[in-house]
């Protein structure tokens, strides 16, 4: 599975303050933690694109 970084994550300079993204298959979303990958939280693909364009 292809971890991806937010461009959001860790404004403040540190590297290590990032939420990582992957997309395994076309219905599912995971999300850890960079300093605590496990676990990860799963999600539907609908329910993240939803909460990006509310937050976005």
């Amino acid at each position: 599975m292809t971890w991806r970084r937010s461009t959001f994550s860790g404004a403040a300079g540190g590297n290590n303050d990032c939420v990582e993204v992957a997309h395994p298959t076309p219905t599912t979303v995971h999300l850890r933690d960079t300093k605590n990958p496990t676990p990860t939280l799963r999600v539907p693909t609908h329910a993240f694109t939803s909460l990006l364009t509310k937050v976005g």
